[in-house]
């Protein structure tokens, strides 16, 4: 099910989520919901829980196609996800559907290796560089209650968003 995209002020967004402790048929209906939450939007790459209102640790990533990717695991969700390393830092702009007018310059590791769950609860790592590392790293923070704009190298480094790409 499509579900509304929270937008910020809204509390969840800035509220660390809870850990996933059960495994079945509400996490495969959330996966559910963030895949297709995420596929409604042709200029989306990931969706975490809280931006659809959900305060649980899960999102949903497809890099598929993107001109920056290098590595692609194709469209997946994690659950309880969490960086095992990261390596390299580069500063890269980056947007965000729950802050629609404005996008931001944010350092990022080039190189992360991921661990969490998929929906049935078996165990994923995912090794990624270039922008699937990003994007990871960006969906992890919305599971720590924080937006690209609390992680903006400078104050002048935020911008007002011409075209959602």
């Amino acid at each position: 099910m499509i579900r509304p995209v929270v937008m910020i002020p809204d509390p969840v967004l800035s509220t660390p989520a809870s850990s996933v402790t059960e495994f079945g048929s509400a996490t495969l209906a959330l996966a559910e919901d963030l895949l297709d939450t995420m596929r409604a939007s042709s200029h989306s790459v990931g969706i975490a829980a809280p931006q659809i209102g959900v305060g649980l640790r899960a999102f949903a990533l497809d890099i598929t196609g993107h001109k920056k990717a290098q590595s692609c695991h194709g469209e997946f969700v994690l659950f309880n996800p969490e960086v095992v390393t990261g390596h390299g830092k580069d500063v890269g702009r980056e947007g965000c559907m729950s802050v629609p007018d404005l996008t931001g310059d944010v350092a990022r590791y080039t190189s992360v290796v991921v661990r969490g769950f998929t929906p049935d609860g078996d165990e994923r790592v995912i090794d990624a560089d270039a922008f699937e590392a990003r994007a990871l790293q960006h969906e992890l923070d919305h599971l720590e209650g924080k937006v690209f704009l609390d992680r903006v190298v400078a104050h002048d480094r935020v911008f007002q968003r011409k075209v959602y790409r």
